[in-house]
């Protein structure tokens, strides 16, 4: 999964462990996070989205390009 993460957070000029404490969680977890390493969990990946004020897709990317079905 593809994220702009990276590119929000220095849009801000944050460092990682300043949004880590914005959104709760660890610095490890945004590191790991923007780097592709781990994928957030849905609480986390809302918190980011809205500390962004942006939509969860556009922060995160599904990588085979597909839409998720819509209810």
């Amino acid at each position: 999964m593809r994220n702009e993460l990276k590119a929000l957070r220095a849009a801000r000029t944050l460092s990682q462990g300043q949004l880590a404490i914005a959104v709760g969680v660890s610095r490890q977890t945004i590191y790991a996070v923007e780097n592709g390493r781990s994928e957030p969990s849905l609480s986390v990946a809302l918190a980011l989205a809205r500390f962004f004020g942006r939509a969860v897709e556009d922060v995160f990317h599904d990588d085979a390009g597909r839409t998720p079905p819509r209810a």
